[in-house]
């Protein structure tokens, strides 16, 4: 997600007025189909998690209107994130830390949906080449390019890891993005994979630039968050996605309870949305907030169990934080329980099941239960023999995990 972005941008989504002290805010403009409400019923269904729903609706908007980049991006959209969610790669534990960027992880990748969404993706640039061949100026057929690319990059840093590649497409998004905003400072949506760019480019690890090839090409976090927060304040069509994004940049950071703010925003929008109950319960837990993290994964669980609460849950992500937050509590016995609930629950993919079932054998481990231990690391190893994960594994087949 956050490495779809895109790259520099001199800040122009604000003018100052006469008397210099004050900065007005340009007029905030969208693409027309934005107000469709075929549009505005299908992002609906997409923020509460129905994917399926989304992708129907927006398969009828695209069939209306034949040639339009941005209606195929639309679709595009809904099409990379309902493959994310199945992956469990919408977790967003799973890019806390830099490990998401140097470990090797048990992704399945799915040929059909991949070749669905390559397909969207190159079928929305054609379209948008098409417009811009006759107007450079285009500003809708300039963003839907940008965001077609910065879906598809996300696409293969998330899935395929494909960095390099992913960095080269994040700069065409990035060109496409900076232009349409240079044309009208008012298209606010369009700051969105910039300010990504900006911030994670000033964020990464020196020794990761220079891996993927981008070693001096400079970034700045102030300025992502600038541009994010201006996008989550006054976005049309993107506010949900940049303060995701913000909340993701903030916990990064440790600023928890800056996150929890920013995602009881979302919640308290979209209040049968799985993802952001289970982001609030995941920073409560990394805020250090015990007991409560456990109520609040609990609770997850609980409406869960309440028909049409949730139009879809993956539920091993709340047992996979209970399981976790019990841990920062001790309560090694039923971590343990928790985690191997997590990996056993159907539909949870290998890497979580990978990660479950080592942070198990090592709470079986910490509870003086060796012979649970040695079980749950040789399955975590059978998961996935060729993981960073389970090379730890390994590790303590021969050690006892003795906490650190």
């Amino acid at each position: 997600m956050a490495l779809c972005a895109a790259s520099l941008l001199v800040f122009t989504a604000a003018r100052l007025r006469a008397d210099d002290k004050k900065p007005t805010p340009a007029e905030v403009h969208t693409n027309a189909l934005n107000h469709d409400p075929l549009v505005k019923e299908a992002f609906e269904h997409f923020y509460n998690l129905d994917y399926p729903a989304a992708v129907a609706q927006l398969e009828r908007l695209r069939q209306m209107h034949p040639g339009d980049p941005h209606a195929t991006a639309l679709l595009l959209e809904a099409e990379v994130f309902q493959e994310l969610y199945r992956l469990d790669l919408l977790d967003t534990t799973f890019y806390a830390n830099d490990g998401f960027l140097t470990g090797k992880h048990a992704v399945v990748e799915d040929p059909a949906a991949r070749d669905r969404i390559f397909s969207l993706a190159d079928a929305a640039v054609h379209e948008a080449d098409l417009r811009i061949a006759r107007n450079p100026r285009d500003v809708d057929a300039l963003y839907a390019r940008a965001w077609a690319r910065a879906l598809r990059c996300a696409y293969m840093a998330m899935v395929e890891r494909g960095f390099s590649a992913g960095f080269r497409l994040a700069t065409k998004a990035k060109e496409d993005d900076e232009k349409a905003l240079e044309i009208d400072p008012g298209y606010v949506d369009a700051e969105l994979v910039v300010g990504v760019y900006q911030y994670v480019v000033g964020a990464l690890p020196f020794p990761f630039k220079f891996i993927i090839g981008f070693a001096g090409i400079s970034g700045s976090k102030s300025k992502g968050m600038t541009l994010l927060r201006d996008v989550a304040e006054r976005g049309p069509t993107a506010s949900a996605e940049a303060r995701t994004v913000i909340a993701l940049f903030l916990r990064r950071e440790g600023k928890y309870k800056d996150a929890i703010h920013v995602v009881r925003s979302l919640k308290d929008q979209y209040p049968h949305d799985y993802l952001f109950a289970l982001e609030e319960a995941n920073l409560r837990k990394d805020d250090g907030q015990g007991m409560a993290a456990v109520d609040a994964y609990r609770e997850i669980v609980a409406n869960a169990a309440k028909p049409g609460y949730y139009a879809s849950t993956r539920l091993e992500l709340a047992y996979f934080g209970l399981a976790d937050a019990l841990r920062g509590q001790r309560h090694y016995a039923e971590a343990a329980e928790a985690y191997e609930k997590t990996a056993f629950t159907p539909g949870a993919s290998p890497e979580l099941k990978i990660r479950s079932l080592l942070a198990a054998g090592q709470c079986r481990d910490l509870n003086h239960q060796r012979d649970q231990a040695v079980r749950d690391y040789q399955m975590a190893i059978d998961t996935g023999p060729n993981t960073s994960r389970a090379d730890t594994a390994r590790k303590y087949l021969k050690n006892p995990y003795q906490g650190s």
